[in-house]
């Protein structure tokens, strides 16, 4: 009896301690700022097998498609709802010569893809083509001027030929190629990663380039400068410094952020890892949240009105490429280990949506943290895809400020935040999606609702049995989103139960 008394004591206790350790705190009435759906866009470059046999296929292939277009990655795209996609590049953005991806593909000339497996590029997926495909999909598009290689007249009469109603040259070229009305392109981005693959160049030289080419390119509506490679503040004030000053030049400027196992030389294996690599990946990840804080800061000092935005254009886990595959393509699995780390750098997005008006993960299909895999004619979608499905309902949602009270995920002596969570409101709906970390252990979150009165609340989980676990072709799925049994809110508080390695959206209305 003494036993039994004993084991109910220690029971009781680690109640009585635990409670309210998790503890997040949702100021409804306060939610002011809006998460701009540009935050869930996406990526695709000519790059492996991206855009050739995961978005075109071409007219006459035995794939179903529409226009050359699979028909399956049109139809995932739509239901995953994409606001945005980034296009051509990317490193092979400066190196990418708009006319050679224009008229008759017959006639188009081709390039060696020096960046991404010296293969050839033979310039049947052009400008006509990226804008079709946008419009099949519902996402507005994003083009990437070539700054490294270009010139400001190529730059200048690309806006032109997209974007200009006047009768010129350039329309009238247009036109001849089969499109009589411009296309409604918003974003374009001068330039990529000039401090390494756009030409080696120095912060000072860049900004005053990108002066020039942004100049001659009145018809780009929302102009992106290329910002910094992760840490790289220096880079960050010079641009700032230089181009900040004419708000008519620019609107937003990139950073650029991979996630790896360990580190550059150490990316890790996709699939074949244990709890060492999860925790280190996952540490690498939180990395974002202290790099957006920073730039943030220097942004702040010439831009106070903060109408600047950060464009974090490329992001997402980079790892070792699959075991057969061209080491140039970057072909990788997707774990729920990638769901993770989706969930908090977009949780992270959203909580810094005052400054944060883009985000493009790397890529879409095919390539790094891609949400579709094809093979031949089959598809397969990763655990990636699920998370921005999950996501969809922060698009364009008044951000609710928040606090987060968390326990720390521990693994040999190194911590972390074990929960990491967003709130927004939408259409009177409380949207709050939460992930754990943990590898192993389920957490407990107190939920406490300020400002707007919840009567039911409804949950989605993301979640597999093991923290390797991946969706592959000819297999049922191991990774995919279900519905969750979420608990009744009293008095504007909740208590939910996240599992280990999983990720939740609960709702409350």
């Amino acid at each position: 009896m003494k036993n039994i008394y004993l084991i109910v004591s220690i029971i009781i206790m680690f109640v009585l301690n635990t409670r309210g350790q998790n503890k997040l705190n949702l100021q409804v009435d306060e939610a002011k700022t809006k998460i701009n759906k540009e935050i869930y866009g996406h990526f695709a470059e000519h790059l492996g097998h991206c855009i050739y046999g995961g978005i075109f296929v071409g007219e006459n292939s035995n794939i179903p498609n529409e226009r050359g277009f699979r028909t399956d990655v049109i139809n995932a795209l739509k239901e995953m709802q994409i606001p945005l996609l980034r296009w051509p590049g990317g490193c092979f953005a400066d190196t990418y010569h708009w006319k050679d991806g224009i008229g008759s593909r017959e006639k188009r000339p081709s390039i060696v893809n020096i960046h991404w497996g010296g293969v050839t590029e033979d310039n049947s997926f052009g400008t006509h083509e990226f804008l079709d495909f946008c419009e099949l999909i519902d996402a507005e598009p994003y083009i990437n001027i070539n700054v490294g290689s270009g010139t400001v007249q190529e730059a200048s009469e690309w806006v032109e030929y997209v974007t200009s109603g006047n009768e010129s040259p350039m329309t009238q070229l247009r036109k001849e190629n089969g499109r009589e009305d411009p296309w409604e392109v918003k974003y374009w981005g001068i330039g990529n990663e000039n401090w390494g693959c756009g030409g080696n160049m120095t912060p000072e030289y860049y900004s005053d380039l990108y002066n020039r080419f942004a100049t001659y390119c009145g018809g780009a509506k929302y102009k992106i400068a290329g910002g910094p490679n992760v840490a790289d503040y220096n880079w960050m004030r010079v641009v700032m410094q230089k181009v900040a000053s004419r708000p008519w030049l620019v609107q937003g400027v990139s950073l650029h952020n991979y996630s790896f196992a360990h580190n550059w030389d150490n990316k890790g294996d996709a699939t074949g890892f244990a709890e060492d690599e999860w925790f280190s990946n996952l540490k690498d990840v939180h990395r974002m949240s202290g790099l957006i804080k920073q730039h943030t800061a220097i942004m702040d000092q010439y831009d106070q009105e903060r109408r600047i935005g950060l464009i974090v254009d490329e992001w997402g886990n980079w790892f070792q490429v699959e075991k057969g595959t061209n080491p140039g393509f970057l072909y990788q699995q997707n774990t729920i280990r990638d769901a993770l780390a989706a969930s908090i750098n977009l949780n992270i997005f959203n909580n810094h949506a005052e400054r944060v008006k883009m985000a493009n993960i790397a890529q879409m299909v095919n390539v790094l943290q891609s949400v579709i895999l094809t093979k031949g004619d089959k598809m397969v979608l990763t655990p990636t895809y699920y998370i921005f499905k999950m996501y969809g309902v922060h698009q364009d949602a008044m951000l609710i400020p928040s606090h987060l009270k968390t326990e720390d995920y521990e693994y040999k002596g190194e911590k972390i935040p074990a929960i990491n969570a967003s709130a927004s409101i939408k259409e009177g709906v409380v949207n709050i999606t939460l992930s754990n970390a943990s590898a192993n252990k389920d957490v407990i979150l107190e939920i406490d609702v300020n400002g707007k009165e919840v009567k039911t609340a409804t949950g989605q989980i993301i979640t597999s049995k093991n923290i390797n676990d991946y969706n592959d072709f000819d297999k049922p799925e191991a990774v995919s989103l279900s519905e969750y049994k979420v608990a009744k809110p009293e008095k504007g508080k909740l208590t939910v139960t996240i599992p280990a390695h999983s990720v939740l959206l609960v709702q409350l209305k």
